[in-house]
């Protein structure tokens, strides 16, 4: 019989920001790191406020829902795109673990405040993102590196059609990014 390692949440956000596939398995199959996913999302979300990704404290209320309701819309996209496109294996709250966790690198993203250097700091935060989601999504679905990038790519694509048009209809400003 297996034994599942029960990491801490700070040992599982170093595991996911250091790309550490074991810790993406642990999360997505530790139906009780769901909350711990959120706690990541969450703690990221001020960073960003802080760093000046979400406007700044002043948005942190609206960086804060903002990024929970992406987390969330985030995963079932991929969900539903990696199962029925890609005949990945996964549920949707294997991917909501493992996309909460993936979000981890973004704890840097509090670096923003510093000038100039913040402004590297965001870029090269986001392309970590980008890659830790990635192999969020090629954990959690059992499919291969391109599987999981087409994935990614066709989410996003959706993502960003949803949000113009939920803002279009709504009347508010950038509905993807805070």
């Amino acid at each position: 019989m297996e034994v599942e390692r029960q990491g801490s949440l700070i040992q599982r956000m170093i595991g996911a920001a250091t790309l550490d596939i074991e810790t993406y398995e642990e999360v997505e199959h530790d139906e009780s790191a769901t909350p711990q996913a959120a706690v990541v999302v969450g703690i990221v979300a001020v960073a960003a406020a802080i760093g000046g990704v979400n406007g700044g404290a002043g948005g942190l209320i609206g960086g804060l829902i903002s990024a929970f309701a992406g987390w969330l819309v985030w995963s079932a996209m991929t969900y539903l795109i990696g199962t029925t496109v890609f005949a990945g294996k996964a549920t949707w709250g294997e991917l909501l673990r493992t996309l909460g966790f993936a979000q981890s690198p973004g704890v840097l993203y509090v670096v923003g405040i510093i000038p100039v250097l913040g402004v590297l700091a965001k870029v090269a935060v986001w392309i970590w993102l980008l890659v830790a989601g990635i192999i969020a999504i090629r954990q959690a679905l059992d499919v291969d590196t391109t599987k999981a990038v087409l994935t990614a790519l066709i989410g996003w694509g959706v993502y960003v059609l949803l949000a113009i048009v939920l803002g279009l209809l709504l009347g508010v400003g950038n509905l993807m990014f805070g």
